[in-house]
């Protein structure tokens, strides 16, 4: 099994590539870059690893980073002294998450999830890593200083406004969003959400109702009421009735 280990404190990194081979000396550890860019330029120029650890905060940026440069296929388990990015984890293709300090028993487990994992999905992971991004049923918002949970099916619409992604719950409460709009796009089920336009995302649960307007366009009545009206262009008209009438609303 080809791996990789970013990690950028030395120590750590040679400790775990010797608990690694420790644990299953048939592993090759292919590159152990220290930093976002090192394992993006290492990704771009080689076959992808079968696995990866990647330590939350790299030398130049936290590795969640590596998700907006990089298609990553792979599995990847995430090392970290801290459990504050558990959840984001779980949205980056994480099979595993091991805090510091790594032992030999939580190493051998995650190995073990990972093996069973493939063998269970009998075309590698792909169809489990798929499912994952695609069907999110938690994000992360920033709500001041704090950073929240926050279940999808409770998102009544997200929207972009100054270059911020913004999500608005159905009891009305604003947050922030790390991702971008169409991140959640791509993230969230294609069956709730239906991208209205360039600046809104919407959940079909908080559609009290819409009409047709000029040029064959849509307007629609959200609840919470949105801070500006929210129309689907006619190219996406079409779209969105059919999603309607898949969707079951009426």
């Amino acid at each position: 099994m080809r791996v990789i280990l970013a990690e950028d404190e030395i120590t750590a990194s040679r400790k775990l590539a010797h608990l690694l081979l420790k644990a299953d000396p048939s592993i090759e550890i292919v590159a152990s870059p220290e930093s976002v860019k090192a394992v993006v330029d290492w990704l771009r120029h080689h076959e992808p690893p079968d696995l990866a650890f990647f330590d939350v905060r790299l030398s130049d940026a936290l590795s969640f980073e590596i998700f907006d440069r990089c298609k990553i296929g792979f599995p990847v388990i995430f090392v970290t002294a801290y459990d504050d990015y558990l959840l984001k984890a779980f949205d980056h293709n994480a099979v595993h998450y091991l805090l510091k300090p790594v032992t030999e028993e939580k190493l051998k487990k995650a190995l073990q999830k990972v093996s069973q994992l493939k063998t269970h999905f009998l075309s590698g992971m792909d169809h489990f890593l798929k499912d994952r991004k695609v069907n999110a049923t938690r994000i992360l918002v920033h709500k001041g200083a704090y950073l929240i949970p926050l279940d999808a099916s409770g998102i009544a619409y997200a929207f972009t406004e100054h270059k911020i992604c913004f999500v608005r719950s159905g009891e009305g409460d604003l947050y922030v969003a790390d991702q971008t709009l169409t991140e959640l796009e791509e993230r969230l089920d294609p069956v709730l959400f239906f991208r209205a336009n360039r600046q809104y995302l919407v959940n079909r649960n908080f559609i009290v109702r819409f009409k047709s307007i000029e040029q064959s366009k849509i307007l629609l009545e959200l609840k919470p009421s949105a801070r500006q009206e929210v129309i689907i262009g006619k190219q996406n008209a079409v779209g969105f009735r059919k999603w309607i009438k898949d969707t079951g609303l009426h």
